[in-house]
């Protein structure tokens, strides 16, 4: 495999908005920079921050391709759009991709490109003048990214090459470096990173916001770990951000309002991909995230529609929430055949069906034209992306409580979720009714897909049904995971291996 496939190749990220993502590109840092300038290794860790803008329908990391690959590869969403619009999204949509599907292989570049950012970081920070501290909280910070585009890489596609590090010149060939390490091998790393990520970075308010925190890491190491089954660790990272007392984290009161411009990095966020507007309005925002899942005209049209109508929540989803649930206004844009249409939060009017393509979308992918800060330019509307929440803290630390026998804790931590929800408190929990909240509170926030392939695991039979009630047909031991990408195979010179059944 050519390097520059892995990602090999040192790149240049999209300037960001907020003060720390407002960074020259690494490329132009050089080596006596880094080690006679202070500053030098922040520039370094911020553009590792910036590769997370990817998007577009070129190399991914959080744009339209990821949308595909977790929303509407589960049962929370179909395509949308127009039927026959983008083949490669009907695919995944529809599991008949193989491996030259352009989604897989974009983001397997994107992701790899994120790991190479990290391990060029990795390699320069020790030459900095800072002091010991502040180089293990810039590195707290980097393997704390670079764990977050593992988790993602071995969740989409298993084993994959494990690169820590920038290898010498003398290793550029070695094969080793282009086969796929075991998934349990590439989960080491995964845990190594983010934990000394828990052990090297402050805490939430320590720091600027929108950089990886101490409780950002142990959350998602908690996370790692309830993906292997591993409850009594999930249990403990999750207990120390739910039992913490430095108030820093909590439920923010209105549901709705958290995917909102008012509602970004408040108590309840724990980790958000910061996007913005400043004055040189520099699109930094992750390409197409928003305007691709934007309502889309269809029909009679006659209207300034809202974007492309990918990611159309399914009525399964629609269907799943109780009586009363606030989640599901918050989460699900509704179009009425009826002649009023449909007006959102900020006023916006969309007409009936007759001038819409399909009948629901993603409210929590909606930036507001008329009342949120933007640049004109719809392609990076600056949405932050909810990457890790308290209320998702809350129902690991319910689950692992629950599979290590405490259901009381379970309970309690299950009815604070349902209790911001408006809906009245379980008497008893079960597994189920765990997983089923998560599915209502988590829905469209590209966590579906994933928690089914790790539900399955624990509960073997029951992601089958639940695809073929949808009349998709889900192959157990191969649809698990997504195909690697014929690309990447052909370029390792066959050394890759492709996933069963592709």
């Amino acid at each position: 495999m050519a390097l520059a496939a892995l990602g090999l190749a040192l790149t240049a990220g999209a300037v960001g908005c907020k003060d720390f993502l407002d960074v020259a590109p690494q490329g132009q840092l050089t080596e006596d920079q880094i080690r006679t300038d202070v500053a030098a290794a922040q520039r370094l860790v911020d553009g590792v921050y910036n590769v997370m803008y990817l998007g577009g329908f070129g190399p991914d990391i959080h744009g339209l391709q990821y949308v595909f690959l977790t929303d509407i590869a589960s049962d929370d969403s179909d395509k949308g759009s127009s039927p026959q619009d983008y083949g490669p999204g009907l695919e995944v949509d529809n599991f008949t991709l193989n491996s030259t599907n352009g989604i897989v292989n974009n983001t397997w570049k994107g992701y790899f490109q994120g790991v190479n950012r990290a391990n060029q970081a990795l390699d320069k920070i020790p030459l900095s003048p800072a002091s010991e501290v502040v180089k293990n909280r810039l590195i707290g910070e980097v393997r704390f990214l670079r764990g977050y585009f593992y988790f993602n890489l071995v969740r989409f596609f298993g084993g994959v090459p494990l690169l820590d590090r920038i290898p010498p010149a003398s290793e550029l060939n070695n094969p080793a470096l282009q086969q796929r390490a075991t998934a349990a091998e590439i989960y080491q790393l995964i845990t190594e990173d983010f934990q000394f990520a828990v052990d090297n970075l402050p805490l939430k308010g320590a720091t600027e916001t929108g950089r990886a925190t101490k409780g950002a890491a142990q959350a998602m190491l908690a996370k790692v770990y309830l993906y292997q089954k591993n409850y009594q660790k999930a249990l403990e990272l999750s207990n120390e951000i739910v039992q913490g007392r430095s108030g820093a984290y909590g439920l923010y009161k209105d549901y709705e309002d958290i995917w909102r411009e008012k509602g970004a990095n408040s108590e309840e966020s724990i980790f958000e991909v910061q996007t913005g507007v400043n004055a040189a309005c520099n699109n930094s925002a992750v390409n197409l995230y928003t305007v691709s899942q934007g309502p889309r005209a269809g029909g009679r049209g006659g209207w300034a529609d809202l974007g492309f109508g990918f990611n159309t929540p399914t009525q399964q989803l629609a269907d799943a929430y109780e009586p009363g649930d606030k989640r599901r206004a918050g989460t699900i844009i509704f179009i009425t055949t009826e002649r009023k249409g449909t007006v959102l939060w900020d006023g916006f009017r969309i007409p009936s069906k007759d001038s819409v393509e399909n009948f629901r979308y993603s409210y929590k992918a909606y930036h507001s034209r008329l009342r949120e800060k933007n640049c004109g330019n719809n392609d990076y509307l600056p949405k932050n992306i909810r990457v890790m929440r308290y209320a998702e803290v809350l129902l690991i630390n319910a689950e692992a409580a629950f599979q290590t026998g405490n259901a009381t804790a379970a309970l309690t931590n299950v009815n604070r979720v349902r209790s911001r929800a408006g809906l009245p408190p379980l008497t008893t929990v079960t597994l189920a009714s765990i997983w089923k909240e998560r599915r209502v509170e988590l829905a469209l926030e590209h966590d579906r897909f994933f928690d089914l392939v790790r539900q399955e695991s624990v509960q073997p039979g029951r992601i089958v049904p639940i695809f073929a009630a949808q009349g998709k047909t889900f192959v157990k031991g191969k649809h698990d995971l997504f195909p690697i990408p014929q690309e990447q195979i052909d370029l390792s010179g066959g050394r890759l291996q492709q996933n069963p059944g592709y």
